[in-house]
């Protein structure tokens, strides 16, 4: 049977589709070697504050053309300030208690060599947590050369195994060239996830933040069948050939 691929950026605590994708793959390449990109979601997540949101920014030292690998951080200390935030913002869910040690634990143990290491490292934490079954890969440890944008996502799938599909985001399909993919005889494949509207208390329910916050609404056990759901309910594949 072929091997699912994906790849993505090594995002900060992200969303629930995030990890719908990485529910839906066999290998999970972090996409560390490629440009940074100032105001993206590779430092930055979303969380709720009341009615509204805001921003929870890891704050890094940037350097023009500099890759996501090299980028390092401006405050050691920001792991600190953003639990603080954390525990502040969600002390009232309906599972902060339940949950709380273990997002404290995480935090305590990040490690802070640069932006790629410690996000992979929470995004592995947090899969660990759902239960979810990944293997995680860099894309750094494979040479691709200066290859960009389709090449480079067809090296690095075909690198890791010859009988691969590889795995988009629905937004992969205004930019991708299935052709491509077609010749390198690589099946593309795009997955869909449509938000589910989970109960957030008194607060209002927002799309699109960190995974943190269902998990302070709905626990590690009733986030991952959130993100489960979807295997049945959100997704939208069709192969190229």
């Amino acid at each position: 049977m072929s091997l699912c691929v994906a790849i993505h950026q090594p995002n900060y605590i992200p969303w629930l589709g995030y990890f719908h994708k990485i529910s839906r793959t066999d290998r999970f390449v972090f996409l560390d070697n490629v440009q940074f990109s100032k105001h993206s979601y590779t430092n930055r997540v979303r969380i709720a504050q009341g009615s509204t949101v805001r921003w929870l920014t890891q704050p890094v030292y940037q350097r023009f053309d500099q890759p996501i690998y090299e980028v390092r951080f401006a405050d050691d200390n920001w792991p600190t300030k953003h639990l603080d935030i954390l525990r502040g913002t969600y002390s009232k869910a309906v599972h902060f208690h339940d949950v709380w040690d273990s997002v404290a634990e995480m935090y305590g143990k990040i490690p802070l060599g640069n932006l790629a290491v410690t996000n992979r490292f929470l995004v592995e934490e947090l899969t660990w947590k759902l239960d979810l079954d990944c293997v995680f890969l860099l894309a750094s440890d494979y040479p691709i050369g200066d290859k960009r944008a389709d090449d480079r996502l067809i090296t690095l799938v075909t690198a890791i195994t010859t009988d691969a599909v590889y795995l988009s985001g629905a937004g992969g399909a205004k930019y991708q060239d299935p052709e491509k993919f077609a010749a390198a005889g690589v099946p593309l494949r795009y997955l869909s996830f449509e938000h589910p509207i989970y109960p957030c208390g008194t607060g209002s329910f927002h799309p699109g933040l960190s995974v943190l916050d269902a998990v302070f609404h709905l626990g590690w056990q009733g986030t991952r069948a959130l993100i489960l759901d979807q295997q049945t309910n959100g997704d939208s594949m069709q192969a190229t050939f």
